[in-house]
Order: C-alpha cells, then structure tokens, then sequence
C-alpha cells in the first residue's frame, strides 16, 4: 500500500450518521449474520469507543489512483458494504505500470 487517506471533514461526501451507517438496507447483510456478529462484540466495551463518536458513524470508500488520476471510487452504501475485490483487480490489473 502506498498511501491511506482519511477524510476527517467529511469533504468527499461519503454517507455519514446514525441511519445511513446502521438501518440502511446495505447495512442488512451484516446485521443477517448476528452469529459471527456477537462472536466479534463478545469483548467489547464502551471504552473502546471514541469520545467523539462522529467518527464511528462515517462510512467508507475505496478509491484507487494513480498518481493523481482517479482510476475507481466508490461509496460504501453502509455498515458491511464494500467495494468488491474484482472491480478492484480488474482496475490495478488493467493499468501499466512504469
């Protein structure tokens, strides 16, 4: 990996709050595996969440480039959601390198 990037201001746009990270219909894939779900909250609690809980309700993206060249963006639609690995390939796959 050469770079990552965070977007604290929230300037690329991508969703953000309570409903859109948690009752979004992206969100159900998630939440039908509940099994593996509480398996990974077992050991969680309340002090590993920030003070500042914005950053937890921010969703993701991926966006891949080249140099400055945009190549693949894309918005996760909610909690779970992410781009999938072969759109991923076929753009890193497809571009020479020099």
């Amino acid at each position: 990996m050469d770079s990552l990037y965070a977007d604290p201001d929230r300037i690329l746009g991508l969703y953000f709050g309570l409903g859109r990270t948690f009752f979004n219909p992206a969100s159900a894939k998630v939440f039908s595996r509940l099994e593996p779900l509480q398996k990974a909250l077992k050991n969680y609690t309340i002090k590993a969440t920030p003070d500042d809980i914005n950053s937890v309700l921010q969703q993701g993206g991926m966006f891949v480039f080249k140099g400055k060249q945009l190549l693949y963006a894309r918005k996760d639609e909610g909690t779970g959601d992410h781009a999938p690995l072969d759109d991923i390939f076929d753009v890193c796959c497809k571009v020479p390198v020099y």
